[in-house]
């Protein structure tokens, strides 16, 4: 793996040094843009659009508008911004585990120690899985600001990425239904996720889609027709509602009777 940051984690008075992995990988297909015509390949050009000539990365450089012009900031510009955040990751407070919603997650990374911080790595570690706590911190990256949570995933210490207030949307936009449901559906439902529930085991879970996508692009390679197994998502009216519940019980029950 190729570190994406080089700096340090710090609680208290404590600092190690550390460096920074991505901890999840996107498993899209890499697929090009074709002209449908004669499928040549479709690229990009970074062009001045004053000139009209394409310009080179080494020459490229990021600027803020203003009224007169841009203000052209150079790489030392953003890491002065905050020259503390752009080289630690400040552990601020600590919570327990289970007070944060998922809804804030987006990112985890890895972090491992580097040469002088191993010891103060595993005290960190060790703290936080004896405390059942994440630490909440902040630190700059790629030039934006991050905020973290810090916390233990198979001995290794992992930083999570998680989005600021702002960032979260309001669900009371949403048109929400106000149609009522019996105390009989309520517990009908929960019987049902009671039968449901079981130890998370994220390894049985695969991503399917990349492989049925890549199948499609094989028998297309070789001029055969994909087998496509159809698919029709209805909604349950409602009142099927409690007949459907039973139906799923009765099944689950079958299912681990078998």
């Amino acid at each position: 793996m190729r570190s994406i940051w080089n700096g340090s984690i710090s609680f208290g008075l404590v600092s190690i040094p550390v460096k920074l992995y991505s901890g999840s990988e996107d498993r899209k297909l890499d697929l090009d843009m074709l002209d449908r015509r004669d499928t040549g390949r479709i690229r990009y050009k970074r062009v001045n659009e004053d000139t009209g000539k394409e310009v080179e990365w080494k020459d490229i450089v990021k600027g803020f508008k203003q009224e007169d012009g841009y203000v052209v900031l150079e790489k030392e510009d953003f890491e002065k911004a905050n020259m503390k955040k752009s080289k630690t990751i400040d552990i601020e407070e600590f919570i327990d585990e289970e007070a944060v919603a998922d809804v804030l997650f987006k990112k985890p990374y890895f972090l491992e120690p580097q040469k002088d911080g191993k010891k103060s790595y595993n005290l960190l570690r060790d703290a936080l899985k004896k405390t059942e706590k994440l630490g909440v911190a902040t630190f700059v990256m790629r030039q934006k600001e991050h905020l973290s949570l810090v916390g233990v995933y198979k001995n290794a210490l992992v930083l999570h990425v998680i989005r600021f207030a702002d960032e979260i949307r309001d669900p009371g936009d949403l048109k929400l239904s106000k149609t009522k449901v019996t105390k009989k559906e309520v517990d009908m439902a929960v019987s049902l996720i009671d039968q449901y529930t079981t130890d998370f085991d994220f390894k049985k879970y695969k991503d399917i889609y990349n492989d049925q996508l890549m199948k499609i692009i094989n028998s297309k390679a070789t001029g055969k027709k994909a087998k496509v197994e159809e698919f029709e998502s209805k909604p349950t009216p409602a009142k099927d509602l409690m007949s459907q519940l039973k139906a799923s019980l009765e099944k689950k029950k079958k299912g681990k009777a078998s």
